[in-house]
């Protein structure tokens, strides 16, 4: 059966001062996800942006889902914000919230789709004791904090037993792959698992998004 694959470009390598133009670029030259990634300078050494982009984004005209992963930390006093901005997917860390099911709520509760995002050095045990609550779970294939790192290739490990769990489970779940993600690998990471493909550098730093895109799509219908 032919798999159903998310190419969701990161908007934190676009070119903000024009990035209503950006986004909807990507759109058109066919991504699917519009991804956040929002760091605190808190859980990770670094500070991006909040919920008044997203809605920015959505004032601007941009209909397609937008995926938010949080690396911050507290995470539920942004939650309500980002649903009230326009988020379609909102996934945060297990280390950075006090109860994880209570954080899944909220989410839920805000009328939002629900994930969790695991680093490369954060244990499964996350994912399995909460695999029934989720939508979406981000793989880290880097340390998150910088844009434009080297993808980690022991991570493909961890992402084929998740994409286990997923089948077994018998639940629609994305499988989203996050870091270091670029045309030429993007087919080889399929292969582990992944179904959602976070890609910023490796989009928004090339000339041509069309046809970065169109290489993905090709490199992928051959996984």
């Amino acid at each position: 059966m032919q798999r159903d694959f998310k190419i969701a470009p990161s908007i934190l390598s676009a070119d903000f001062a024009r990035l209503g133009e950006e986004v909807e670029s990507v759109i058109q030259c066919g991504a699917d996800f519009v991804h956040f990634d929002v760091m605190d300078n808190h859980y990770v050494p670094n500070l991006t942006f909040g919920p008044v982009i997203c809605e920015s984004l959505r004032n601007y005209g941009i209909e397609a889902p937008i995926d938010v992963h949080l690396m911050v930390e507290p995470v539920d006093r942004l939650i309500s914000d980002f649903a009230k901005a326009g988020a379609t997917y909102i996934s945060f860390h297990p280390e950075a919230t006090e109860d994880i099911s209570t954080t899944l709520n909220l989410i839920k509760e805000e009328g939002c789709k629900c994930g969790l995002a695991i680093n490369p050095d954060t244990p499964l045990s996350f994912i399995e004791d909460h695999l029934e609550s989720i939508d979406i779970i981000t793989m880290m294939s880097v340390f998150p904090g910088f844009a434009g790192q080297s993808f980690i290739p022991e991570v493909l490990d961890k992402l084929t037993l998740t994409r286990q769990m997923i089948d077994d489970s018998n639940r629609d779940i994305y499988l989203e792959i996050d870091g270091g993600v670029k045309a030429d690998n993007i087919g080889d990471i399929a292969k582990y698992g992944a179904d959602v493909f976070v890609s910023g550098s490796g989009i928004f730093g090339t000339e041509d998004y069309q046809k970065t895109i169109d290489t993905m799509r090709d490199n992928l219908s051959a996984a």
